[in-house]
This record gives C-alpha cells, sequence and structure tokens, in this order.
C-alpha cells in the first residue's frame, strides 16, 4: 500500500539527491570523515528510494500517510 504523497515524493526526490550530491561533491569538512560522508550517500539514498516506490516503512510503522 503506498503511503507516500506527491508533495511528500518530490521533496524526499530533491532533498536525497542533494544530500548525495553535498557529500560527493562540495568538498565540506564535515563530510571529509567517511562515517558522515557514507552516512549522508546512504540516507540520501534511502530518501529516493522512498521516493520512487512510494512506501516509507517508518510511515507504515507511525500509520502516517500523506
Amino acid at each position: 500500500m503506498k503511503n507516500v504523497g506527491t508533495i511528500d515524493r518530490v521533496f524526499r526526490l530533491i532533498l536525497g539527491i542533494a544530500l548525495i550530491a553535498v557529500a560527493l561533491g562540495a568538498g565540506l569538512p564535515f563530510f571529509a570523515d567517511p562515517i558522515f560522508m557514507y552516512g549522508a550517500v546512504a540516507v540520501g539514498g534511502v530518501l529516493i528510494l522512498t521516493a520512487l516506490v512510494r512506501i516509507c516503512p517508518l510511515y507504515s510503522l507511525l500509520g502516517i500517510r500523506t
């Protein structure tokens, strides 16, 4: 059952792409540590994945639908 709406989906997609781009390409000192860099890429990937499939497991657990 899909639980991610259109506005939420677009927001997740933009935020996921931006997070991955900043982590890999900005050269910020915060992302110099591999834990933060790979963590940001993983979170960005999850955001993109949930935007594409329109299902968020956390929303399902909390009973949220957007």
